[in-house]
């Protein structure tokens, strides 16, 4: 797909004109985003109802939507850690590649995990990739890069703090990594243990599916996935994670025939009909998108 042109979930719809004032800089333009946007879990405050539902927005438009009906002001107008979007490491990423779209780079979500969130586990991330005319440049844009924390660049990000799902899968069937340090919650004793070969095996779909322009929240399922490898389609997995890695590495031929297989595959394609199984809390369910 040419990631120079927004997807459905991408548009800012009639909000568009808003990208317009951005600065140039891709640095500039993730700190922008930060102002937009705060982090249900970790930006320090805790959000319940309908503030917390916002992070149930798939869409750009509505993104801004919310932000504009709250703010009314321009992007880059400092908003207060409360006034913000609710969202996740997937909506700063989508955001930001929006917003470098709108201004013709190509960029794109890239979906895996990250080992600079905590000591021992790996968190599930979203980080985004864009065009610098030679390379794809890795940039986390939910962190801010004059973060002590961090040991790495992170507009610039090397190989090793953040592994894509594809990745990490193929590790953990060769039996070379530990399935339960990777996920979004190491607790073993949760209702559903949100780590694990599970996890990591939606998380590979998850990959493909924003590969190929359905740029879907982290909690949406459909097709193949499952909350148990019991009777999932192991092989199916191995097979698009091998196509992607390959991908990755410059294979063409690698990259065509997975984005075929995402298309024309029925457990595989995203077909508008997700099960919401949304950190908001209610009834989980059929939604249609």
């Amino acid at each position: 797909m040419d990631y120079a042109l927004q997807t459905r979930f991408s548009d800012p719809g009639v909000h568009a004109g808003l990208f317009d004032a951005l600065p140039d800089d891709v640095t500039d333009i993730a700190a922008v985003v930060r102002n937009l946007l705060i982090h249900y879990r970790a930006g320090g405050i805790e959000f319940t109802g309908e503030r917390l539902a916002e992070i149930d927005h798939r869409w750009v438009s509505a993104i801004l939507a919310t932000d504009q009906k709250r703010n009314g002001t321009a992007l880059a107008v400092p908003r207060e850690p409360v006034d913000r979007v609710v969202g996740c490491c997937r909506d700063y990423t989508l955001v930001f590649v929006s917003a470098l779209r709108h201004k013709g780079i190509p960029a794109r979500s890239r979906i895996g995990f990250g080992n600079y969130f905590a000591e021992g586990f790996n968190h599930d991330h979203v980080v985004a990739e864009y065009w610098n005319g030679d390379r794809w440049v890795m940039i986390d844009a939910e962190m801010d890069p004059a973060d002590p924390r961090f040991t790495f660049d992170v507009a610039d990000m090397p190989r090793g703090p953040f592994t894509s799902a594809a990745e990490v899968w193929l590790g953990y069937r060769a039996g070379e990594l530990d399935g339960d340090l990777y996920g979004a919650d190491p607790d073993p004793d949760a209702p559903l243990k949100l780590h694990g070969g599970w996890f990591i095996r939606t998380y590979v779909h998850y990959q493909l599916a924003h590969l190929n322009g359905d740029e879907l929240l982290l909690w949406d399922n459909w097709g193949t996935m499952s909350d148990t490898l019991d009777g999932a389609d192991v092989e199916l997995t191995d097979r698009i994670a091998h196509l992607m890695v390959a991908s990755d590495n410059g294979d063409e031929t690698a990259t065509k025939e997975v984005n075929d297989l995402y298309r024309t595959h029925p457990g595989l394609t995203f077909k508008g009909r997700s099960f919401l199984t949304s950190p908001a809390g209610g009834p989980f369910a059929w939604v249609d998108v």
